[in-house]
C-alpha cells in the first residue's frame, strides 16, 4: 500500500478504532491504531499519515489538543474528529484547533470514504493564459508540488477545454482575444461552483471588471507577478472548503 494512504484511527475505546480501521482497510487504506492521544503523537513523530481520524472525547489529552499537537509535527495533516457526546464548546474548540470536522457517531460512512477518496485525488488546475512563458513557469512550479496542470493558451477554447473536473481556475483577466470577465461569466452559467482565481498585471486598469468578477463569485484576486505564498494560500484554503464539503460541514 502506499504510504501516502495511511489512515491513524485514534479512539479510546479499542472496538470502535478496530471497527472503523477494518472498514477502511477493507477499502485499500493502510491503518495503524491509537487508543489514546498521547499514543497518537507517538505514531505521528514516526511515521507520515495521509490522515487523521479521532475520537474528540478521550482520557488526558482530548481530541481537539490532538489536532493541535499533529498540526506541529505534521502542519497540513488532515484531521477529522469525531463524537458521541461533545459539548458545543468542546466541538468549536476542536474546528478552532484545525480539524476540518467533528462527526457524529456513528458514522456515516458513504461520507468518509468520500471524504478519504476525494482527499487522495490528485488536484487538478488549469490555466486560463494568453502569455505561454507565464504559463508554462506556473505550470512547471505547480506540478512540482504535486498538482496536475492543464493550460488553455486559446481563451476561446476555454469552455470546451474545462470540463468541470478541475478543482481551480486560475483565469487572466485581461487575454488578447476576450475579456476575462466574459470568459468567467460562461464558466459561472456552466459550472456556478467552480472555485475561480483571477490573476492580472493590471491591477489599476482592470479594477471595475475584478469587481464584477468577485460580485459573480470568483474566489479572489492575485496580482502579477505572483507571491507564490499567496497562491498557495488561497489553494489551501480551497481545499480545504473542498473537504469540509464533502465532509458535511458548511
Amino acid at each position: 500500500m502506499n504510504e501516502t494512504l495511511r489512515v491513524l484511527v485514534v479512539d479510546d475505546e479499542p472496538s470502535m478504532a478496530s471497527t472503523l480501521a477494518d472498514i477502511l482497510g477493507m477499502q485499500g487504506y493502510q491503518t495503524i491504531q491509537a487508543h489514546s492521544a498521547e499514543a497518537a503523537l507517538e505514531l505521528a513523530h514516526k511515521f507520515e499519515f495521509f490522515c487523521v481520524i479521532s475520537d474528540i472525547v478521550m482520557p488526558g489529552m482530548n481530541g481537539a489538543e490532538l489536532c493541535a499537537a499533529l498540526h506541529q509535527i505534521q502542519p497540513d495533516l488532515p484531521v477529522v474528529l469525531m463524537t458521541a457526546y461533545a459539548s458545543e464548546e468542546l466541538t468549536a474548540h476542536g474546528m478552532e484547533m484545525g480539524a476540518l470536522a467533528v462527526l457524529d457517531k456513528p458514522l456515516d460512512l458513504s461520507q468518509v470514504l468520500n471524504f478519504l477518496a476525494l482527499l487522495s485525488e490528485t488536484q487538478l488546475i488549469a490555466i486560463v493564459d494568453d502569455d505561454q512563458v507565464f504559463c508554462r513557469t506556473l505550470g512547471d512550479i505547480l506540478s512540482q508540488r504535486g498538482y496536475t496542470v492543464k493550460v488553455i493558451i486559446d481563451a476561446y477554447q476555454a469552455l470546451s477545454s474545462i470540463d468541470g473536473e478541475e478543482q481551480v481556475i486560475l483565469l487572466d483577466m485581461k487575454l488578447k482575444s476576450v475579456d476575462g470577465h466574459e470568459v468567467l461569466q460562461r464558466i459561472r452559467q456552466r459550472y456556478p461552483k467552480l472555485p475561480v482565481l483571477l490573476v492580472t498585471a493590471f491591477g489599476r486598469e482592470m479594477a471595475t471588471a475584478i469587481e464584477k468578477a468577485l460580485d459573480i463569485n470568483a474566489y479572489a484576486c492575485l496580482y502579477k507577478p505572483l507571491v507564490m505564498s499567496e497562491l498557495f494560500n488561497a489553494l489551501a484554503e480551497i481545499r480545504s472548503r473542498q473537504l469540509k464539503k464533502a465532509l458535511g460541514h458548511p
